[in-house]
């Protein structure tokens, strides 16, 4: 397991070579589709050989810092297609399940998925769960879908998931008798890390019985903050989309007396969507995150710092990510959802109040327009780029479960396809850095303080 490092310098979880290898269910004995393709390959500046691995680190400092020889630096198995594979195609069934909220590019992964298992792979059937994991449920088994190419060819062009998806803690063993009785081989799993700790308990269960299914993951979050991995599908689509809304606020903002623009966006506990949508047009004056904390009252706090913007020009644009300012928020008796995380105290709404009241007590009565378009984001078709990347995250993950990897991840790393341990991308979260040039490029943008003090 990674151990927390206590040396300037190096990154908070230290990682070596043995927590990145990723599990196999045995010898590959099958000769692939993309054998006689692959025969000639080798490393490339776009391309990585099968037997290469890609290095965690990028920085010459933190690999000076490892102290370890080159074959022994941390480095992640490149994702792809094998010469050899684990399974015969023509006995295999594969199971696929999307859990969780919704996510621009989830009819994506799943198109790319069918595809590539019936175009080049030729499995003998492929299902899809409905409802998330309670479609594995005994209460839901009967609802399974067989999917095939007809059946995926335009889902692409809609938002949402044409298998549906919830959350909630359901039994593993119940699960797993439903990939028995079906006769599945692989099961991909499309979700956020609440779905992957749901995969790990599968995995746990087949192992149990000496089952041999392997379990991959493509994993799935909207907020960008998946560990070890360059960019999470659908968060291009989604800061794209929150742009178009603080462009709206501005627009109102200017029309009106006093006229303030809150858009609070999605971001439990990382604040990117925020931070490249306010980027990217460059409307915002205030952005508000969860890893920056802020006070609202005294000299430099975020009441008189808006209120002297609104006294110079007029108007003001704020945007907050849902988990900022959380503890600001008088939470009594927490509650969490059905996939086990803590309910938010509404921010939004909360500083809309604030700010009301602030402003009309200084003589300046705002007009506020106030948006809080989450659902609107969430449901929307995956953009152009976001459409290409679920599809060869799809691929990835196609060749991964039919080499008999298992409790793997198919991400994007330094550019790179690899594997990760399902266990890694649940460790930890992938936060916007205080310190770091993303923060600095929305300071410089924005004009905000560094810091908002009492």
């Amino acid at each position: 397991m990674p151990r927390l490092s206590t040396t300037p310098g190096v990154p908070a979880v230290t990682l070596e070579l043995d927590d990145l290898r990723v599990r196999s269910l045995g010898e590959c004995r099958y000769d692939s589709p993309f054998a006689e393709m692959l025969a000639t390959k080798r490393t490339s500046p776009h391309y990585v050989h099968e037997d290469d691995r890609v290095l965690v680190d990028d920085t010459v400092s933190v690999l000076l810092s490892r102290g370890v020889p080159l074959e022994q630096l941390p480095s992640l198995e490149a994702a792809g297609p094998r010469r050899k594979i684990y399974f015969d195609p023509d006995a295999t069934s594969v199971g696929i399940v999307t859990c969780g909220g919704l996510c621009p590019g989830l009819n994506d992964v799943i198109r790319g998925l069918v595809q590539e298992l019936t175009e080049h792979y030729r499995v003998a059937h492929i299902y899809g769960f409905r409802n998330g994991y309670a479609g594995l449920t005994s209460q839901h088994r009967e609802r399974v879908v067989e999917l095939d190419l007809r059946s995926v060819a335009d889902i692409n062009n809609d938002g949402g998931t044409i298998l549906g998806s919830s959350r909630g803690d359901q039994d593993p063993e119940e699960m797993v008798d439903t990939l028995v009785d079906l006769g599945i081989d692989v099961l991909f799993v499309i979700g956020g890390d609440g779905s992957m700790r749901g995969a790990m308990g599968i995995t746990k269960e087949i192992d149990a019985r000496g089952l041999d299914i392997a379990v991959i993951g493509v994993p799935k979050t909207i907020d960008n903050d998946l560990p070890y991995t360059d960019q999470s599908f659908g968060f291009q689509t989604a800061f794209a989309q929150a742009t178009e809304f603080i462009a709206s606020v501005f627009i109102e903002s200017q029309a009106a007396e006093n006229g303030v623009g809150i858009v609070k966006l999605m971001g439990r506990h990382s604040g990117f969507i925020a931070c490249y949508a306010a980027l990217s047009n460059n409307d915002a004056d205030f952005v508000l995150i969860p890893e920056v904390p802020f006070v609202l009252d005294g000299p430099n706090g975020v009441l008189r710092r808006v209120e002297d913007h609104v006294r110079r020009h007029g108007q003001v644009v704020v945007v907050v990510a849902e988990g900022a300012g959380q503890e600001l928020l008088e939470q009594e008796g927490q509650t969490t959802d059905a996939s086990g995380n803590t309910k938010l105290g509404d921010i939004g709404i909360y500083l809309k109040d604030k700010l009301t009241e602030h402003l009309t007590e200084v003589g300046l009565p705002p007009t506020i327009r106030y948006l809080d378009p989450s659902y609107a984001i969430r449901s929307v078709p995956a953009n152009a780029y976001d459409s290409v990347y679920c599809v060869r995250l799809a691929h990835a993950a196609v060749h991964a479960g039919m080499a008999g990897r298992t409790e793997t991840v198919v991400v994007r790393w330094r550019r790179r396809f690899v594997h990760i341990p399902m266990e890694l991308i649940t460790a930890h979260r992938n936060q916007v850095d205080p310190d770091g040039d993303l923060w600095m490029s929305v300071i410089e943008a924005t004009g905000q303080p560094m810091t908002f003090g009492a």
